[in-house]
């Protein structure tokens, strides 16, 4: 199973990576939501965690935009806000 990480606090990033290649995952991790587009145009995920807040593409326009294209992969959104 290929999982994308898309994450931009890369510490947090390299925990779910990490984690997710010794469960037997492969991963692909990336810090920005623009190579997130990029990476999911350029290969085939089974899911995709996505933080919400990253610089230059937010989560939720990536998630949009995959749609949009037809793309339905399973995906998982994170944020770290504390506010609704």
């Amino acid at each position: 199973m290929r999982i994308l990480v898309a994450e931009d606090e890369r510490n947090l990033n390299r925990i779910l990576t990490e984690a997710l290649t010794d469960e037997g995952y492969s991963v692909d991790p990336c810090f920005d939501g623009q190579e997130a587009l990029d990476f999911l145009q350029s290969a085939a995920y089974d899911a995709v965690i996505l933080d919400i807040m990253m610089p230059r593409v937010d989560g939720l326009t990536v998630l949009r935009r995959l749609r949009a294209a037809g793309n339905r992969v399973p995906l998982l959104l994170l944020t770290a806000r504390d506010a609704v």
